[in-house]
């Protein structure tokens, strides 16, 4: 019998590492080509990991919860018939890395190092004391349970590792935490930095004690439901957010919609929704009014040279992901519904891959898909402005024409944009949502598709 040695895939150009979260096959389970084998996550995205070969499930060389690097390998598949072992493992999957050369274990510390701080830099999520001064790597786990227990960097580092380097793994933390003494390591910094920080923490409240009934259940948060709280609180601390609200009149795109819905799933199999439309009509805008598209960086503005618009998509748990269309403005209609379904299906079976939500420039959410006519999103950070688009429905409205004015009923829909008012003042704001709404509004309905 051959054997084939599944490594852990690269996931992303700055994925180091994954955690292993659950095993779908157990070791003498029989394996199909493109069977999923493992759920990992990561940081930024969870993904289901398919097996490049079929047979069966010899070993497991990691459990649920651990933290596995890059092209480790991570389990054994017995396949029957002789091959030559070593070339199957050059052959595996299409995202594992290339072999590299080793590297000293001082250097590669630093690199590790260095893309964590990177990732922190990424996904907008804080790390406690921030964990890019540190030259020790800290896995993305290891981060999460130091950020719930509030464990500061100073803390961290003199907790002995016993992984590689030193380093800190997820049963030393936790081993670490059983043992640790009431009072917080931080109370024995010097007295100076103390002082610097004490004002900072008193202007934070004191979250009051929550009371739990006799009949309440409580219920921990999920993983992904952790990384949304942590980033929608950041956010706010962030951005000065202010709304600005305007209705739209949707009369012409839902009629040219209702024509078209039916050919283009004939004709390509594709199912035409609302949301390539709005992400046409955010792209135009945003070419018009490019200072909607940039990030703050201290005191620094970056302008974004691409224009890429995530989309905030409701996984089947109720938690939300914001996968994103790259170079939206440079997309046909067509081309826009095709990977907006293709992105949509791929988020609710849980197979987006990191890079699928990485480099979003601004972000569409849609209210209207849970029935609410408007709302005040929150911005995704390093972003500086969101658009949230309300229930389609049916109003009484006065129409103006040529003879004079008349009461009608047309379809009408209510567009609110959050942005950040350290850079995006009320004339901008107001300019480019007038603009967005002009693109519906005038939506050419002698288009094909």
């Amino acid at each position: 019998m051959a054997t084939f040695e599944l490594k852990m895939p690269k996931l992303g150009e700055s994925i180091t590492e994954a955690t292993i979260t659950r095993w779908l096959k157990n070791v003498g389970d029989r394996i199909e080509l493109d069977d999923p084998i493992l759920e990992l996550a990561t940081d930024k995205v969870d993904s289901e990991i398919p097996s490049p070969v079929e047979g069966v499930l010899k070993e497991q060389l990691f459990k649920e919860g651990d933290t596995v690097e890059v092209d480790t390998v991570i389990a054994i598949i017995e396949m029957e018939g002789e091959a030559d072992v070593e070339d199957r493992k050059e052959g595996q999957t299409a995202e594992a890395a290339p072999e590299k050369e080793p590297e000293k274990p001082a250097e590669h510390t630093s690199e590790t190092a260095k893309t964590a701080k990177e990732d922190d830099a990424v996904t907008g999520i804080t790390s406690p004391e921030g964990f890019g001064e540190s030259e020790r790597f800290y896995s993305p786990l290891v981060r999460s349970i130091a950020r719930e227990e509030n464990i500061p960097l100073a803390e961290l580092e003199k907790i002995p590792g016993s992984g590689k380097n030193n380093r800190l793994t997820k049963d030393d933390l936790l081993k670490y935490l059983k043992t640790r003494s009431e009072k917080p390591a931080a109370a024995e910094e010097p007295v100076a930095e103390k002082s610097e920080k004490t004002s900072v923490s008193a202007a934070k409240p004191t979250p009051p004690a929550i009371p739990v009934g006799e009949k309440d259940e409580v219920v921990a948060m999920d993983r992904m439901r952790k990384l949304i709280a942590e980033h929608m609180v950041m956010s706010e601390d962030t951005s000065v957010h202010i709304t600005l609200f305007r209705e739209v009149d949707m009369e012409n795109i839902v009629r040219w919609r209702n024509k078209y819905k039916k050919v283009l799933m004939d004709k390509e199999g594709e199912k035409l929704t609302f949301t390539p439309i709005f992400i046409e009509a955010i792209a135009k805008a945003l070419r018009d009014y490019p200072m909607v598209n940039v990030s703050i960086d201290g005191q620094n503005i970056i302008k974004r040279k691409n224009i890429n618009v995530g989309m905030a998509a409701a996984l089947p748990d109720g938690n939300l992901i914001v996968p994103v269309i790259k170079n939206a403005d440079h997309k046909s209609l067509l081309g826009l519904a095709k990977e907006v379904n293709d992105l949509a299906q791929r988020a609710r079976q849980n197979k987006l891959k990191p890079d699928d939500i990485q480099g979003g420039t601004f972000t569409l959410t849609n209210f209207g898909t849970f029935g609410a006519t408007m709302g005040t999103p929150i911005i995704n950070q390093p972003q500086v402005g969101i658009l949230g688009v309300g229930l389609i429905q049916k109003k009484p409205v006065v129409i103006e024409g040529p003879h004079g004015d008349s009461i009608g009923i047309r379809h009408r829909m209510d567009l609110s944009l959050s942005c950040d008012h350290r850079i995006v003042d009320g004339a901008l704001g107001g300019m480019f949502l007038q603009r967005v709404a002009e693109y519906l509004e005038n939506f050419d309905t002698n288009q094909g598709i």
